[in-house]
């Protein structure tokens, strides 16, 4: 749809390659590879395919973690083996199967139960419990022999995982959770999955729109406090209330955990919240949003990375999101072309159009392109608008198919717009008729893509100051947008006297139409 607001700006990425590279260097799928490879036969799980307890120490070893004699060190090193085994279980990095099943058949499902255990991280069994085969899985030989697109399909399946774990509830007896049948008790966890999994991918969509939203590149971090604010406090809301405030507070400390989860696969790269904070709110201290623009980074800063702007617009897409990159274009046709670029942020557009031209001859771009920017509909004027732009891209090869239109009523004035800027020679002066609906659709483009900014107003007084008797003639264009664009400059006129002038020229253009 021509002019379509409702879908996300676009993003600019990094080629597949560049992007396959960042996912296998991601730590947590680095990780996964590495003890899909440690892996063998002799390898013991559990019934839910995690490694038994005895395993913990030798994987750890195997990933580099975890010092001899520093309990702590060890204790973490096992929970970041846990983890990674958990990713190549699930990924299909390790194949694990019942130690009773033959010809292949009895693999048993993924090592997370989706619930993170808040003791030590570690989902281990006891020797007793282990009961399965570990091999290679089919999943490992794509790593070295892999197409970029299967790197990254393996990367979003470990996403998957993460974002599992992410928001699952953080237990510290998970037995007391367990129901007389042997399933957990939800009511009792007090805890939705679906509005957990909910509130992430909103904040997840929020930081995506906010990273996007300046010309689809990935500089910097957002506050945590914004993030949390964007889901909870109302638009309409002036200075939020005491509760808000406290919900709020509680989002960040919940979103704090979870983007340390999700950082590790390459999603982000996320500042913690200052744990001083934390003992300040314990101690009973005054706890709200940050004031002082210098202390904002102690309340938590994340930004989506390149690979993490990937995987959110994948999942949007997934979701149904219209979630445009640059370069979806590129194998469209002229019309599709300025349609789809419409409402782009300039820089968006200026890097859709170059690799649309990239792949074409110049001089048959530019005929493209102004043929698609005919048109009496809506959106005709801001296609104009953005095939000029882009002929000045093309530059000096698109002059033959720029003066084949000089006497079309709708293309001629941007022609001659367009030859002056370029300084060509014998560029014939334009009749008054095709300076007014020039006027006339250059205003209503401005007003499709932008509204009625200040640098519009300047532009229609301008208009009106360079030409005696403006809205005598004006009135009288023989455009579909003359009474809307003449409505508009009655708006954005700072003098009254002119204002009304052109709110009665409006009145006569619908009467004459």
């Amino acid at each position: 749809m021509p002019g379509d607001r409702t879908s996300l700006p676009p993003v600019r990425l990094p080629s597949d390659a560049e992007l396959a590279r960042d996912a296998l260097a991601a730590p947590l799928l680095a990780r996964a590879v590495r003890l899909a490879r440690w892996a063998g036969p002799g390898t013991r799980v559990g019934a839910g395919g995690e490694l038994v307890d005895e395993e913990l120490p030798a994987a750890a070893e195997a990933l580099g973690l975890g010092a001899p004699g520093d309990d702590a060190e060890e204790e973490d090193g096992e929970a970041y083996a846990s983890e990674a085994w958990r990713v190549a279980v699930d990924t299909g990095l390790v194949a694990v199967e019942d130690a009773d099943a033959s010809g292949g058949e009895g693999v048993l499902g993924g090592a997370s139960e989706g619930l993170s255990d808040g003791s030590s991280g570690s989902s281990g069994s006891s020797e007793g419990d282990e009961t399965g085969r570990v091999g290679a899985g089919a999943q490992l030989a794509l790593i070295t022999s892999g197409a970029p697109q299967d790197v990254l399909s393996l990367w979003l399946e470990a996403l998957d995982v993460v974002f599992a774990d992410a928001t699952a509830p953080i237990l510290d007896d998970l037995a007391a959770v367990i129901g007389d049948d042997g399933e957990i008790d939800f009511d009792a966890l007090d805890w939705d999955p679906e509005a957990e999994a909910e509130f992430l991918e909103g904040v997840l969509g929020n930081l995506y729109l906010l990273t996007v939203a300046d010309g689809g590149a990935t500089e910097g971090a957002v506050p945590l406090p914004v993030l949390a604010a964007s889901m909870i406090v109302p638009d309409d809301m002036g200075e939020p209330t005491d509760d808000i405030l406290e919900q709020v507070s509680e989002a960040m400390m919940r979103l704090d955990d979870q983007f340390q989860l999700l950082e590790p696969i390459g999603l982000v790269t996320y500042t913690p919240v200052d744990e001083a904070l934390m003992v300040e709110d314990a101690e009973g201290a005054e706890s709200a949003l940050p004031v002082d623009e210098d202390d904002v980074s102690r309340y938590g800063m994340v930004r989506l990375t390149p690979l993490g702007l990937y995987g959110i617009r994948s999942r949007m897409l997934e979701a149904g999101v219209d979630a445009p990159a640059v370069g979806d274009l590129a194998d469209k046709d002229a019309r599709a072309l300025l349609d789809g670029i419409a409402h782009f942020p300039e820089l968006s557009a200026r890097a859709e159009t170059e690799q649309w031209l990239a792949r074409r001859d110049p001089a048959d771009a530019a005929r493209d392109l102004l043929a698609a920017a005919r048109g009496t509909d809506p959106g005709a004027p801001l296609r104009r608008l953005h095939c000029q732009q882009a002929l000045s891209l093309v530059g000096a090869e698109a002059e033959p198919a720029v003066r084949e239109v000089l006497d079309s009523p709708e293309l001629g004035g941007l022609a001659r717009v367009w030859l002056a800027e370029l300084g060509a020679a014998e560029v014939p002066a334009p009749p008054e008729s095709m300076i007014f609906w020039l006027a006339i659709d250059t205003i209503a483009a401005q007003l499709s893509a932008d509204g009625e900014p200040d640098e519009l107003q300047e532009l229609v007084e301008g208009l009106v100051g360079q030409h005696s008797g403006f809205f005598d003639a004006a009135w009288r264009v023989d455009h579909p947008a003359t009474a809307d664009v003449l409505e508009a400059m009655g708006r954005l006129h700072r003098d009254r006297g002119v204002s009304k002038e052109a709110r009665k020229a409006a009145f006569r253009a619908r009467s004459r139409v």
